[in-house]
């Protein structure tokens, strides 16, 4: 069965405590991801706010630049994959396929050309905001502003159409989220966000969101930290479970895949420590009959599909 996971801060991480891919103690590894089958991984540049605009691309680029080190001296085991192409051939290959994203647009400096400029250092994917305010857009803890998209921002959203770029929705206001879905013309993603009507939580998706990226025909993962899962604070895997159940029933199974957070988030379900355990989700979504047809669309198919969609 095909996994795609569509965040994970694990690069980040590795940069900033001098870890390693292959082997290392945080959430992910490629010594644990070897044993999963075919595994779509998406790492994510994560800049955060601490180093301003200033330094935002500078610490894009270092993440960067941490990330394809990782890969060449693990050549054997993981490929940087650029479009549905590469992924079909990393997979053939028995290899795991990688996806370069960046969390947090102020990496752009509000310059097109930035954009541009990723594009061809491979990143293929872009999560507008990161909470707070930047070139592109609010925030999701801006909102109280009622600020959405920018004249900045709607160029943003252009060109990564023009270059076949995934534009994430996670962390942003919902002014913003709606611009973006009023304005853009591909399906979109949101990485690692789950439904607000379980957890009431701000990052989480209220109901017109979740129904408005089944309009778009993206796909929404399910974030694994117990903050978004259970209002307590504390979750297991039936918690994400429960996420998926919901939103099946409200939009589908066709538009929600798996979007763990892992190295981004400070604890995990209790039941799940790491990827190695990702498993579980599965087969509880099994002991729920869902149909295989159903399983392997949450575990990868549907976010696959607008991969093969939208990257070129």
């Amino acid at each position: 069965m095909l996994l795609v996971d569509a965040h994970c801060d694990t690069i980040s991480v590795l940069l900033d405590k001098d870890k390693k891919l292959y082997s290392n103690d945080l959430h992910l590894d490629i010594e644990r991801l070897r044993h999963l089958g075919s595994y779509v991984q998406f790492f994510a540049a994560f800049v955060d706010p601490i180093y301003g605009s200033a330094y935002a691309m500078k610490r894009a680029v270092a993440i960067i630049d941490k990330y394809y080190s990782e890969l060449e001296d693990n050549n054997n085991y993981i490929m940087h994959c650029n479009n549905f192409v590469d992924i079909e051939k990393t997979i053939n290959d028995n290899k795991i396929a990688s996806i370069l994203s960046i969390e947090g647009g102020e990496a752009l400096l509000g310059q097109i050309a930035s954009l541009r400029i990723f594009f061809k250092l491979g990143v293929r994917s872009i999560c507008l905001t990161w909470n707070y305010r930047n070139e592109i857009a609010d925030g999701v803890l801006d909102s109280s502003s009622g600020g959405g998209l920018t004249p900045f921002g709607f160029k943003v959203i252009s060109e990564m159409n023009h270059l076949g770029m995934l534009i994430d929705l996670s962390h942003i206001s919902k002014r913003g989220f709606n611009d973006v879905l009023s304005f853009t013309k591909s399906p979109v993603i949101v990485s690692h966000s789950n439904s607000r009507k379980l957890c009431n939580h701000k990052r989480n998706l209220d109901d017109w969101q979740l129904k408005a990226v089944k309009r778009n025909g993206g796909a929404i993962g399910i974030n694994f930290y117990p903050d978004f899962l259970h209002e307590s604070g504390t979750a297991s895997i039936k918690d994400i479970v429960k996420h998926i159940e919901y939103m099946s029933g409200l939009i589908g199974t066709d538009y929600i895949g798996l979007g763990s957070d892992f190295d981004g988030i400070e604890k995990t379900p209790v039941d799940l420590c790491g990827v190695q355990s990702i498993y579980r989700v599965i087969d509880e979504l099994g002991k729920l009959n869902y149909s295989d047809e159903d399983i392997k669309k949450i575990s990868g198919l549907n976010f696959l599909r607008v991969i093969k969609e939208v990257l070129k």
